[in-house]
């Protein structure tokens, strides 16, 4: 996913995350400037629904214009098989639960 506030932001004419950051406070969402310098400027690792719904009514968009998928991304990170033309792996072994070793006979 790809953070796109400061674009979204900049559409709207709010240039400054200080700016942002005080139509954020007239909506009812503190944050701190140091919260708001990373919102801001990098791509947050979390982000609560109720201050992702409140960014969304500042800026009237909705969560997806904020959050930009990128498939290529995801498709790089599935691990490969490779394999010669014709071999057939071994069907994976499913084992659930606990290991347990028989009992003596």
């Amino acid at each position: 996913m790809r953070w796109n506030l400061r674009l979204r932001a900049a559409e709207k004419g709010i240039w400054k995350s200080t700016e942002m950051r005080r139509l954020l406070a007239e909506a009812g969402l503190e944050i701190s400037s140091g919260k708001m310098s990373g919102l801001w400027t990098g791509t947050p690792t979390t982000i609560r629904l109720d201050d992702l719904d409140v960014i969304c009514a500042v800026l009237d968009c909705s969560p997806a214009e904020l959050l930009i998928r990128e498939p290529d991304k995801v498709a790089a990170r599935r691990p490969r098989r490779e394999q010669a033309v014709g071999d057939q792996a071994p069907a994976p072994v499913v084992r659930l639960g606990r290991q347990r070793s028989t009992p003596p006979a």
